[in-house]
């Protein structure tokens, strides 16, 4: 192995963390090293939003062609060619990493990028070395590594399947089960809904999507179950996964009762972990918490002081906007005193299932136990466009603070949720009242109109509630 090269700063990942916090550290000047164990762009691009957002928009296709006899327009029944697809899925990730992954940004910021350099591993707290040769010396690191999915003690999880191997199927399988019920498990068990297979979703929680408002929950589930999917929540727990001639049986038991469900795949989707193990983290002094992320402060530095760490590694909020958010951050305070704290204020998350949800804010119950709250809900089948789209399963629901009108939080099941959520954090993070938002005038008619319509919705009664006390006042 060759000797070390001197670097200011070395990032350890090319996911969005990684390519953030490597071109703020380049444009501030410092010379840095991008490392990559395998190409640029990391999960995200590989193996995480933009593969998922691929299907689904295969799946809104397959859904959006069966609705064209409604308008008037004749088409056969639409066939899918999922070889082909998966084809279009690896078009789709070539081209972000090649177009819309910073790389000509990075390059012009004089960042260095080693990409399939294999795993990196500290030798020292100031040395790394890749499993393909490379050695670097730098004064400061910034560990954007990632995560992998959670395994299970089970007997039998050999025999079961992550979502990474649900994208990557040859061909579309009859039947499924999905374990877990969060937002990965919805995704992979929504998508292929549409395909055509079978899914039974088992959530061991009281409810699918346990993160979300519990109207959104709801409304998910009951949509699932509409859709032909077996949603199961509150099942019990695991015993064990056992080969079947047509695929995998998983055994569980709720209250000592079996019961069993068999499927030709089963897809576990409970949990994602820091991707530490070949970092040897213990030679560089980096501390990780009880659930194995890297420890970080509000700085997002280590416990080593010169050691950083970004994204879905330490654990925080692992998801794309805000391992930007980290990664830029990390990358400014490897040169910049004083040094930027992250900030989770505002936190717009979405999914893109069938029927979509997203949300920004507080959840209903989180904030009735600070505040005293005015909610309005307006339903997707009573809203101009989404009647004209013929996409009427769903509501928005906002939440706003009763004595300073100010917006707590967003919450949205259907059609261009995910999109629709952005303006509402948008007007969260501004503090903007809700009267306020009530008096823009979002064009007509559109999906953004219908968080205006709630709007207008919630201030009218936060003005009935002073009439009345005006009222009350002069009797």
């Amino acid at each position: 192995m060759k000797g070390p090269v001197s670097m200011d700063v070395v990032v350890i990942g090319a996911g969005p963390a990684g390519l953030l916090a490597a071109l703020r550290a380049g444009d501030l000047g410092a010379r840095t090293a991008l490392v990559t164990r395998d190409e640029f762009g990391g999960m995200a691009a590989h193996d995480g939003p933009v593969p998922v957002r691929t299907l689904a928009q295969a799946a809104r296709l397959l859904r959006d062609a069966r609705q064209l006899g409604r308008y008037g327009i004749s088409v056969t029944e639409p066939v899918l060619d999922y070889a082909r697809l998966l084809t279009r899925v690896r078009e789709v990730a070539g081209d972000v990493r090649d177009q819309a992954a910073l790389r000509e940004q990075i390059a012009a910021a004089g960042v260095t990028v080693h990409e399939h350099a294999g795993a990196a591993r500290f030798v020292d707290p100031h040395t790394v070395e890749t499993q393909g040769g490379l050695r670097f010396r730098a004064e400061k690191f910034i560990l954007c590594s990632g995560g992998v999915s959670r395994r299970l003690p089970i007997p039998g999880f050999e025999l079961t399947a992550t979502h990474s191997d649900a994208w990557s199927l040859t061909a579309v399988p009859p039947t499924m089960v999905v374990v877990g019920g969060g937002a990965t498990g919805a995704q992979v068990a929504s998508i292929f809904t549409a395909f055509g297979t079978r899914v039974q979703l088992f959530e061991a929680g009281a409810r699918i999507l346990a993160t979300e408002d519990e109207d959104v929950s709801t409304a998910v589930a009951e949509s699932f179950r509409q859709a032909g999917m077996v949603v199961r929540e509150a099942f019990g727990s695991i015993e064990r996964f056992e080969r079947t001639p047509g695929g995998v049986r998983m055994v569980f038991s709720r209250d000592g009762v079996r019961d069993s469900a068999e499927a030709a795949l089963v897809v576990v989707a409970v949990g994602w972990t820091a991707n530490t193990s070949a970092l040897n983290l213990a030679a560089a002094g980096v501390e990780t918490d009880a659930r194995g992320f890297v420890r970080v402060d509000a700085h997002l530095r280590t416990s080593a002081p010169h050691i950083f760490a970004a994204g879905d590694v330490t654990g925080r909020m692992m998801l794309v906007p805000q391992a930007l958010q980290d990664g830029f951050v990390a990358g400014s305070n490897t040169a910049n005193t004083p040094m930027f704290a992250v900030t989770d204020a505002v936190s717009p998350i979405g999914s893109f299932t069938d029927p979509e949800y997203a949300q920004a804010g507080l959840t209903e119950a989180k904030a009735r136990q600070t505040h005293d709250v005015v909610v309005a809900v307006v339903r997707f089948d009573s809203t101009t466009r989404t009647l004209i789209d013929g996409r009427t399963n769903g509501f928005c629901k906002l939440i706003v603070d009763r004595a300073t009108r100010t917006i707590l939080g967003c919450h949205v099941v259907g059609e261009r949720a995910v999109d629709l959520v952005q303006t509402a954090a948008i007007a969260i993070a501004a503090g903007m009242r809700v009267d306020e938002l009530a008096r823009v005038p979002l064009s007509f008619p559109t999906y953004t109109g219908v968080l205006g319509r709630a709007a207008a919705i919630a201030a009218r009664q936060l003005q009935v509630d002073v009439d009345r006390a005006r009222l009350a006042e002069l009797l």
